[in-house]
């Protein structure tokens, strides 16, 4: 933290300005008496009746007695008026530096929590303690994904190491054809799990991405291109379609030029994808959709499938979790093709939604701004 000279409280600076503000609005007023009493004539008068009446020279005398005392009256108000004034003024910005010094401490859970009606200091303090509830929220999705991500990884190498110590135990009954398979299945997923971390990272880097104009319907193109074949060998009908399911047929637009990173727009495309084809059911079917409008590119990805309902459906973009469950189903897949999407939607300004579909499968919807 940036060190700094002690200096005076705002509330001391605040006060000495009402106090300043207060004696020079009395100056102002003894600098008018002056002028109007610049009207009297010089000399000693006398009226009608005879009585002696106050010259210049004794109203300016008089005057400037008790203006002195009005000005020092109105310092001494000015100060202690000014120092409740300020105190009330500041004391919503004691309770946000309060909670300011909670979260410097590691409790994330305090929070200013001003109650009256909306002005600066309120939004202020509810823009603030939103931050702390979005900086709890992150801090708890990367524990539990740091947790998730050392269990996932250590699991492949963990069994490496198991086959390797059974083969150097017994190698007369070591099959090594067999062996080096599942050395290779098992080091492939340990590599496309590391792969899709560094993705997941690279996507959270929005400031970092690359934008420039690309053609989102050869995107969608190439990636239904790239999956056709594992959907043919699962039984799959992959086609691409004007409308999703249950959309209107009308004539839609076709998707068009948006500016995003090509790299990561494609990964979280091929990712729907793949998510359609490994979480789907015998003879199922895929539609791929591709739309726009003046202001963002959807692509539509909805796939047969298991029963899922909205809760277990809500929970699939978070990372390592699988449609049967958390860090558990399929072998092939790392728990973290949707995440990586969402990460790639975000990064773009974007959103990936989701849906159940009533007769079983999912709809994913990813919609990036041109």
């Amino acid at each position: 933290m940036r060190e700094r000279p002690p200096g005076l409280s705002v509330r001391v600076k605040l006060t000495l300005s009402y106090a300043a503000f207060v004696v020079v609005v009395g100056i102002a007023v003894f600098a008018l008496g002056f002028l109007v009493l610049r009207f009297v004539p010089e000399g000693n008068l006398f009226s009608d009746s005879g009585e002696f009446t106050p010259a210049r020279r004794d109203l300016v005398e008089a005057f400037v007695r008790y203006a002195w005392y009005t000005v020092l009256g109105l310092a001494v108000i000015g100060l202690g008026g000014g120092w409740v004034v300020s105190g009330l003024m500041l004391r919503p910005l004691t309770r946000i530096t309060d909670a300011a010094r909670a979260a410097q401490g590691g409790d994330l859970s305090r929070r200013a929590d001003l109650p009256g009606r909306r002005d600066e200091l309120t939004d202020l303090a509810d823009t603030f303690d939103a931050m702390l509830t979005r900086v709890g929220e992150t801090l708890e999705e990367q524990r539990r994904f740091a947790a998730n991500a050392s269990h996932e990884l250590r699991t492949p190498h963990a069994t490496l190491r198991t086959m390797l110590e059974v083969a150097r135990a017994d190698p007369a009954a070591v099959d090594l054809p067999v062996l080096l398979n599942r050395l290779d299945t098992t080091n492939e997923r340990a590599i496309r799990l590391t792969e899709a971390l560094l993705a997941l990272a690279r996507a959270g880097r929005e400031a970092q991405i690359a934008r420039t104009p690309v053609d989102m319907d050869a995107v969608v193109h190439a990636a239904v291109d790239e999956v056709r074949a594992d959907a043919r060998a699962a039984g799959l009908d992959l086609e691409e379609v004007a409308a999703t399911p249950g959309a209107a047929q009308e004539s839609i637009a076709p998707g068009g030029t948006a500016r995003v990173d090509e790299t990561l727009v494609t990964q979280a495309v091929g990712n729907l994808l793949r998510n359609a084809v490994v979480h789907n059911a015998p003879g199922g079917w895929i539609r791929v959709a591709v739309a726009g409008d003046e202001h963002a590119v959807t692509i539509d990805v909805v796939n047969s499938g298991a029963v899922l309902s909205s809760d277990l459906v809500a929970t699939l973009p978070e990372p390592f979790v699988r449609g049967v469950g958390r860090t558990r189903g399929r072998a092939d897949g790392t728990g973290l093709g949707l995440a990586i999407v969402v990460s790639v939607a975000r990064a773009h300004g974007g959103a990936l939604d989701l849906w159940p579909l009533d007769g079983g499968g999912l709809h994913a919807r990813l919609r990036l701004p041109r």
